[in-house]
């Protein structure tokens, strides 16, 4: 989820491709696009001697796939979502963390300390959390948002004018929530339901996209579109004029880990790099970059104030409940998928 890093990040001496992975002084990172900024790579390069090469994707799925393709063994570290870290645990495609090898470890925020995708954080360090939901064009639309009907059900205003992430997780916990169904639901009545309600609300979408999530909100070529938090904060800085929603069905909560993975080729400087993210100041830098939130404790005093009252921060009373993206079991995943791949077609 969380894509920001300044267009210059792009460029980031990044170029560097990953097949430079093994040299010395070197730390390769898959990572989210735009969620990084520059300033804290050269903060982290000046201090270690350590240079970062990163690739990025743009969806939990796609770095998945291009790890089990042939990834492994490429990069040291990665920024998977909650679900994702349980995910790739469970294929082994993780190293542990041994006692000792994070000196930061302990700045870990309590609640995040142990969450359930990663019991004792054996393989993780938090990165950033916050919330996905959907932002509305107020200039186009002035009536409750509410609600998921926006997304799957939407006013004539908006219809053939909604961008939609490509992220299958966020989107099917979405629909679940939009039709009140469990998100791993093995009933066949309620799979072929999800299915018709999302062929049918995918005539109101004009675009599939994450990368531009923000920017065809910014551009006015989407009047509506799902997005994360922070992107959103960003799109309203930018002269957007949209309004982020809390649905009454309920939203999605992230968290973004940074994972050691198996067969890190640069092995200790990935430790440094987790170990440099676990330092209040570093993690609060990030966080008023991103505007998202910090699972490191000593960040809150660092923070700028408009991070306290940001909208996208606070919901409105009477806001329904923010969920984190369930893992299914191999089976009803896959059946997830053809759902998934028959609305991309």
């Amino acid at each position: 989820m969380k894509n920001l890093l300044k267009s210059g990040v792009a460029a980031l001496a990044l170029v560097t491709v990953a097949s430079a992975a093994a040299a010395d002084g070197k730390v390769v990172v898959y990572h989210w696009f735009e969620y990084m900024p520059q300033e804290l790579v050269d903060k982290f390069t000046a201090e270690t001697g350590v240079e970062v090469v990163m690739d990025t994707y743009d969806s939990n799925e796609a770095m998945l796939a291009s790890l089990k393709a042939g990834g492994t063994g490429t990069y040291d570290v990665a920024v998977p979502g909650d679900y994702m870290v349980k995910i790739m645990a469970g294929a082994g495609m993780l190293d542990t963390i041994a006692n000792g090898e994070l000196a930061n470890k302990g700045n870990i925020s309590a609640e995040w300390a142990d969450p359930s995708f990663d019991p004792g954080r054996q393989h993780s360090i938090p990165y950033q959390w916050g919330s996905t939901s959907f932002a509305v064009n107020r200039d186009v639309f002035a009536g409750d948002i509410n609600t998921t009907d926006i997304l799957f059900n939407p006013p004539a205003e908006l219809q053939g004018k909604i961008n939609v992430l490509d992220s299958q997780g966020e989107v099917m916990a979405m629909a679940a929530l939009h039709m009140g169904i469990p998100q791993c639901t093995t009933d066949r009545d309620q799979l072929k339901a999800l299915n018709a309600m999302l062929l049918a609300a995918k005539e109101n979408w004009v675009s599939f996209n994450s990368d531009t999530a923000k920017e065809v909100l910014v551009s006015g070529d989407a009047a509506a579109g799902m997005i994360y938090d922070g992107f959103s904060a960003k799109a309203r800085a930018e002269g957007a004029n949209v309004e982020y929603a809390f649905p009454t069905q309920g939203y999605i909560a992230w968290m973004d880990n940074v994972v050691l993975l198996k067969d890190a080729p640069n092995r200790e400087n990935a430790l440094k790099f987790m170990d440099f993210l676990l330092v209040p100041e570093n993690a609060a830098q990030l966080t008023n970059w991103t505007q998202y939130g910090a699972g490191v404790e000593g960040v809150a005093p660092l923070l700028d104030d408009a991070l306290r009252t940001l909208p996208e921060a606070n919901p409105q009373e009477g806001a329904g409940q923010a969920v984190f993206i369930e893992a299914c079991d191999e089976e009803t995943q896959a059946v997830y998928d053809t759902i998934w791949t028959n609305l991309k077609k």
